[in-house]
This record gives C-alpha cells, structure tokens and sequence, in this order.
C-alpha cells in the first residue's frame, strides 16, 4: 500500500492524495478560528472600551490592524503552501493565534492591546479561509469547488456559534477573562487538528489548462481581468467588513440590547451557511461575470435595506440573515476567482495576491466605519454610504470577464491581448 492510499482516498484519477482527515478538521479549526479571533472581537468591544475608558476608534484600529497585517502576511503564506504544503504554516498559526488572544487578555494599556492584535494578523494569514482553501484545492482538485463548500459552511457557523457564546461569557465573566476560555479553546481545537491532519503527502502542482501554457502568475497578476477582479473584490471586501463589525453599534444605536444584537450578527452567520449550500447550483447555471457581478450588487442591496429598516426586531433579523446569504456565496466566489479564471496551477501565489487588497480593504473597514459614524450622524447612514461602495464595486466586476481564449497565452507562450511583462 502506497503512502497516499495509507493516509487518504486517492482521487479518481489516481495522482492525488484526499486525505481524510482534512475536511473534519479544516472544518473545525475554521470555526473556532473565525469565532474566537475575529466574531469576538465586535460583541466585546463595547466593553473593553467602557472598562478601559480607551476611544472605540483606537480599540477598532488596533483590530483592523490585525487584519492589515495578514493581508500582506497572507501573500508569502500563500507562495510556501504552493511549495511545500499547509501543515507547518497553519499549525503554527494556531498555536501564534492562541498567544496573541492571551496578550490581548492581558494588555494594560493600548499599545500592548495593539501588539496582541499585530500578532494576532499573523495568525490570520495563517489559518484563515486562505491557506484552508489554499489545501483544498490542491487536495482536491478538480472536484475542489464541493471541498471549499463544505469548509466555508463550517465556517459561516463561526459567528452563530460564536457571538452568543461570547456574549454569554461577558454576561458572567470580564472580557478579559472571557478572551482567556476563548484562547484556551483555541488551543484545545486548532493546535493538535493542523498538527495531526494535515500530515498527508503535498501533491505536484498541476500542469496549467492549455489556454494557459506558458503564462506565468506575474503575466496573470498584470492582466486586465485580475486588476478590476482585484477592484471589485476589494471594494465589495470593505463593504462586507464593516457591516458585519458595525452591525452590533448600529442595532445598540437603535436601542436593542447587546445580546439581541450578538443574535442577529450570529444569525447572519447561520444565513452565510446557508447561503453557501446554493453557491455550487449558482456556478452551474452561471457565468463567472455574471455571477460576480450580481452577487456583489445583492451585497449592497442588503446594506441598503439594514440602513432603511429601523425594524421591528424581526425583519432586522431576516435582513441579517438576508445578507449572511450573499455574504456566504461572496467567500466562495472569492475562493473560486483564481480557478474558474487561471486554473490551479499558481492558486496559492494568485490568491494571496487577490487577497492582500482584499483584506486590506477589511482590515481598514471597520475603523472607516467606526470613524464615519460621527461626521455621518450616525451608523444608518454609514450602512447607506457601504451600500454606495457595493455599487461601485459592481460596476468594476463587470470590466473583470476573462479574456477569451483567443486572449490566452499562444504556444510560445505570449499572451496576445496583454502586454504585461513576464
């Protein structure tokens, strides 16, 4: 019996490893990652800030520069998975995730709180939705598009799950204390599930799909395509951070408590798995522009409708789980971007590249958000100006169509129709 078939199912043309393993626990380390490093962060700012007495703005800065730094963190994190496989990197993220929440916890004053947070962007890059998808679709593919579904529906469970328990645990403990049991469980979970299952042999890249020989992932990176695919995710990313981080102040602004608000941000979670379910009958019956296009259009319609509807609680509700749908189908469109475009060949380097602005864009959104309220009287009107950005970035996705094969790269491996240096 050859190593592959010890340690995972062969694929059905039998040059690659599906390891077993993976899925249960990418799926687990997912949510728990996203829940404790990420969803806990909005339902316990209001506190920190009033124990504290630190601005909100600089508590949501220090966060969001978690999130710049594994933008840029995420591009060489991608370039060693192509290389050498996952295992490493996102056990070591684990266990950097854990160590950050702890200094966080412990933090006396702004700067430490700051230093926890740069740390904890590392671990981002790290263990987030990137390096997951990152594995699956060398693991998986070219069936990989079911694998990313099962994990990201994992994942969008992250803040049902997530926000009402760390809500519950602020009702009864500091929220020092509270991100201290969240660590340890960090710990309990993501540590030994990175370490024991990602074991399985890295496979070879694949060879890329004719229309692509020849063109490299610069060539790729420089095209047309890739840069308005970069713009519209971009601006489509911003929009979709800040509104799940303005989410819990905008329902506090209208007079909701803070568990009811950590309910309907943790209920747009479950409409993120949910939504997720339909993304592969979407791609099936779509084409990628199209699909792109819309998706990121029904994103600030939703945003529209959060800043028009003052309630009652229950269409608040609907409209969370309304845009946890669009969001969930928005991280699978992401995920796909690069192999419905350019195939699997260079995925890790591409998608670090198409993340880094990306996260970028989230990783200022939601001080941009927080800073916005006041010179916009209020977070109605900082959702009305998102949903603004969500038009924008609508326009841009339709300039993002990949070139027809006739734009493809010839057998010299010039690409006509694209002057970009190689």
């Amino acid at each position: 019996m050859t190593e592959t078939d010890a340690r995972g199912a062969a694929t059905g043309t039998g040059d690659r490893s599906r390891p077993r393993g993976v899925l249960p626990a990418l799926c687990a380390t997912q949510v728990t990652s996203w829940g404790v490093v990420f969803y806990a962060f909005p339902v316990l700012n209001p506190q920190i800030t009033e124990n504290t007495g630190w601005p909100p703005g600089a508590t949501t800065a220090a966060f969001s520069l978690a999130l710049l730094i594994s933008a840029f963190a995420g591009i060489r994190v991608g370039r060693i998975i192509d290389h050498r496989g996952p295992r490493t990197v996102m056990t070591a993220g684990s266990v950097l995730g854990v160590l950050s929440i702890l200094v966080v916890a412990a933090a006396p004053n702004l700067p430490l709180f700051a230093t926890g947070w740069a740390l904890a962007g590392f671990a981002m890059a790290a263990t987030f939705y990137q390096p997951a998808f990152a594995a699956v679709t060398r693991w998986w593919a070219p069936d990989h598009v079911r694998a990313l579904t099962i994990v990201t529906l994992a994942g969008g469970l992250a803040s049902t799950l997530f926000a009402p328990l760390t809500a519950a645990l602020a009702g009864h403990l500091s929220w020092r204390m509270t991100y201290t049991v969240l660590a340890v469980l960090l710990a309990v979970v993501t540590i030994p599930a990175h370490a024991l299952a990602l074991r399985a042999p890295w496979p070879p890249a694949p060879s890329p799909p004719k229309i692509h020989a020849g063109q490299s992932a610069r060539t790729a990176a420089h095209s047309r395509p890739f840069r308005m695919l970069a713009v519209a995710l971009t601006l489509s990313a911003f929009t979709v951070s800040a509104v799940v981080v303005a989410l819990v102040p905008l329902l506090l602004e209208r007079g909701y408590s803070t568990s009811e608000a950590a309910w309907a941000l943790g209920l747009g979670g479950a409409g993120q798995t949910l939504g997720r379910t339909l993304y592969a009958s979407l791609a099936r019956r779509t084409g990628v522009t199209a699909r792109t296009t819309t998706l990121i259009a029904l994103g600030g319609l939703t945003t529209a409708a959060l800043a028009l509807s003052p309630g009652p609680y229950g269409l608040l509700i609907a409209l969370s789980i309304a845009a946890g749908m669009v969001r969930g189908n928005l991280t699978l469109l992401q995920a796909t971007a690069i192999t419905d475009r350019w195939g699997t060949t260079h995925y890790g380097r591409l998608s670090g590249l198409l993340a880094a602005p990306t996260t970028t864009a989230s990783a200022l959104a939601p001080f941009a958000g927080a800073a916005l309220a006041i010179p916009l009287s209020g977070y109605p009107h900082v959702f009305g100006a998102l949903a603004a950005v969500s038009s924008l970035a609508s326009a841009a996705a339709l300039r993002a169509a990949p070139y027809p094969p006739r734009h493809q790269a010839d057998e010299t491996g010039r690409t006509s129709g694209d002057s970009a240096p190689t």
